[in-house]
């Protein structure tokens, strides 16, 4: 079994992406993150691609974007997930581990043995996958994608958004207007709902073969408990399917059961749980 960093993000999805696809809804987010290193370098100018192979077949992935924790897909067994922490231990030093259940834990238990952190969870998730969007009840306004013109509301909504669902710090004006401007280039966009004016956001990015994951959903508080973040959530979803997707993929915070009944009310359905981990030092 050997570990192998890539360098060439078309060169990783070329070989881990049938691997990634047999679980295309649960490897949504590492398909999505490469892709767009892919076709748009530029974005994340420093990347970390790895390959676990066992007779030249992939059993293992991940990812990082610094200074982002690493992203991990789920191995064909604990021992590829534990030879992965022990390769990335000798070569790196992460932040964190982001990754469904239960392989995030298996990744996050060896780097701790190894690296003597102890991991915090951060946030505990659940992937979401819709093939087909059910009616919503009715709420004055309607949706229209944002243009370059809404990039002022979109910086702020989206930073509100971040900050809203971080566990640590406020979430750097930087990452925020990487990800607003790379949506607003091509890399997703963004749904408004415009009631008089805009009071609700949903955005899509991180494409997959047949999927694309929604997010972020945001509505200000002035603005929230009117059905708005349900409108515009079925919105966006039935938009990416009309534009060819089969699927849509959405995470929720299980911390929060409201959003998780709006998104199952829309036609979302549970695939899996994944944590956020962050490795403190003891």
């Amino acid at each position: 079994m050997e570990v192998r960093r890539v360098a060439d993000p078309s060169a990783f999805l070329a070989a881990a992406e049938p691997f990634l696809l047999e679980d295309e809804a649960r490897h949504n987010l590492i398909l999505g993150i490469a892709g767009t290193l892919r076709d748009h370098p530029d974005l994340y100018p420093e990347h970390r691609l790895w390959l676990v192979e066992n007779e030249e077949h992939v059993v293992g992935a991940a990812l990082q974007t610094p200074p982002f924790n690493l992203v991990l897909a789920r191995s064909t067994a604990n021992a590829v997930t534990e030879a992965l922490a022990e390769h990335l231990c000798e070569e790196v030093e992460l932040p964190g581990v982001l990754g469904a259940i239960p392989e995030v834990d298996v990744f996050a238990g060896a780097w701790d043995a190894l690296a003597g952190t102890s991991r915090r969870r951060r946030t505990a998730q659940r992937i979401y996958r819709l093939t087909e969007v059910r009616p919503v009840a009715p709420v004055p306004g309607r949706p229209r994608q944002a243009t370059a013109a809404d990039r002022p509301l979109l910086l702020d909504w989206v930073g509100a958004f971040a900050d809203e669902v971080s566990a640590d710090a406020r979430s750097p004006i930087a990452n925020v207007e990487r990800t607003v401007d790379g949506r607003l280039r091509g890399t997703g966009g963004f749904l408004l709902w415009d009631d008089d004016e805009p009071v609700s956001l949903a955005g899509w990015g991180g494409q997959t073969l047949s999927g694309v994951r929604i997010g972020p959903v945001y509505t200000p508080p002035e603005h929230r408990r009117r059905g708005y973040a349900s409108a515009v959530t079925a919105a966006v979803s039935a938009d990416r399917l009309a534009a060819g997707r089969r699927f849509c993929f959405l995470y929720t915070d299980l911390a929060n059961p409201t959003s998780n009944k709006i998104y199952m009310d829309i036609g979302y359905e549970p695939v899996c749980d994944s944590v956020d981990y962050a490795f403190d030092p003891r």
